[in-house]
């Protein structure tokens, strides 16, 4: 028999949350996830999918995937420090570390792990880590697993982190302290302020870590916002993700040789848990190829980013201060935002709402993201709907 109190907690909270507008259903999607996705046999326009480049369908990608699995079979059979390390990971690594500018790079299972892994791997009790407000839930897990002393500073305030530097500087009582940030905000679509970041690191001697998971294929020409700013040699952690415009699935850091040789050894997901498959590792490096030799997709991507955004500013919704393709329409109040995506989806347009706790309360938005993949006549039906919906709710 069941927890009573298990029951009553999951009935009383799952209620709670629907009253309010901040539960979220989960639609799966029949088949691949491209420019257009099929859910419930309805074709849509797919403007929520983080396949930024189209990447996760391309034929290069699934025919060297196809090649792994016959030769390298479906996984890799262990964790990567007993002999889950295939010959396919080395070179994945390799070319991670070519395409960021480091000299070395560590793969892991997944963005959210590179974050649990490398943050607490290095930060201890003793240490502090001066933290974006707005950054990843992931970043935000990593530090608590530090067990480090968390000061938020506000959101890209470079006044505030250099008095919150100073402060925990001149106060003697850490060993260690780390200036984290994303370096694309994925619910706004704003780049940090690197160059200003790593000045201020550079006075207080603190220890620079980028999450670049949005960046990375967008920004820098596809090689991120760290090499957008030139600034490889100045930050201590690039950190990204493998399953956004790489379109597989995995993360990764890259920095100093020996800051990876010493996260082998002490973080604990590479440590204790399987490496990814052959078919991703392999996938992921081609991508990571692809992007080396042309920025045709990462040119695309920005072109119907513009395009996208000129639309709608144009009917008059409110798309915030994005400076990448990612575009949010910022409805506020949590229901109407929801009520929005779903008419949205009624009229063949799949935009996912954001709601509380992942943007803060009373900016309920509606959360687009342009691909390479999108023609001109999908955006340009997508534009129409949001018209049709926005006027007819009355928010434009």
């Amino acid at each position: 028999m069941s927890s009573k109190t298990l029951n009553n907690f999951l009935n009383e909270n799952i209620t709670d949350l629907k009253s309010k507008g901040l539960y979220n259903e989960i639609d799966p999607v029949q088949g691949p996830n491209g420019p257009k996705i099929q859910i419930n046999g309805k074709e849509l326009i797919n403007l929520s999918s983080n396949n930024y480049l189209g990447l996760a369908t391309d034929e290069r990608l699934k025919k060297v995937a196809k090649e792994a699995v016959e030769s390298h079979g479906v996984g890799a059979g262990a964790v990567r420090t007993i002999n889950g390390t295939l010959d396919l990971h080395v070179e994945l690594e390799k070319t991670i570390a070519a395409f960021k500018g480091t000299e070395a790079a560590i793969s892991y299972q997944s963005g959210f792990n590179c974050n649990m892994a490398a943050i607490s791997a290095v930060m201890d009790k003793n240490d502090a880590i001066l933290s974006d407000e707005l950054n990843h839930a992931s970043i935000i897990d990593g530090c608590r697993l530090s067990r480090a002393k968390i000061i938020r500073f506000n959101h890209s305030d470079m006044d505030d982190l250099r008095q919150k530097a100073k402060e925990a500087t001149e106060s003697g009582q850490y060993n260690k302290i780390m200036v984290i940030t994303d370096g694309v905000f994925s619910m706004d679509g704003d780049i940090a302020k690197l160059p200003e970041i790593v000045e201020i690191a550079e006075e207080f001697d603190l220890i620079t870590y980028v999450d670049d998971a949005h960046g990375s294929g967008v920004t820098g020409k596809g090689a991120g916002t760290v090499k957008h700013f030139g600034l490889q040699d100045k930050v201590d952690f690039q950190m990204g993700t493998l399953s956004k415009a790489i379109g597989v699935i995995g993360g990764y850091v890259a920095g100093k040789q020996n800051l990876i040789d010493w996260l082998k050894v002490r973080s604990r997901p590479f440590l204790f848990s399987t490496a990814v498959s052959p078919a991703d590792a392999i996938a992921s490096t081609k991508a990571i190829e692809i992007l080396m030799e042309s920025t045709e997709l990462h040119d695309r991507l920005w072109e119907n980013g513009r395009y996208l955004k000129e639309g709608l500013k144009k009917l008059g919704f409110d798309i915030g201060n994005s400076e990448t393709p990612i575009t949010p329409c910022i409805i506020g109040e949590e229901k109407k935002a929801q009520a929005f995506s779903a008419r949205l989806f009624e009229e063949g347009v799949y935009a996912k709402s954001i709601v509380f706790p992942t943007v803060p309360r009373g900016t309920g938005r509606v959360r687009n993201m342009p691909t390479a993949a999108h023609t001109k006549e999908m955006l340009d039906e997508a534009i129409a709907i949001y018209e049709k919906v926005g006027k007819e709710m009355g928010i434009i």
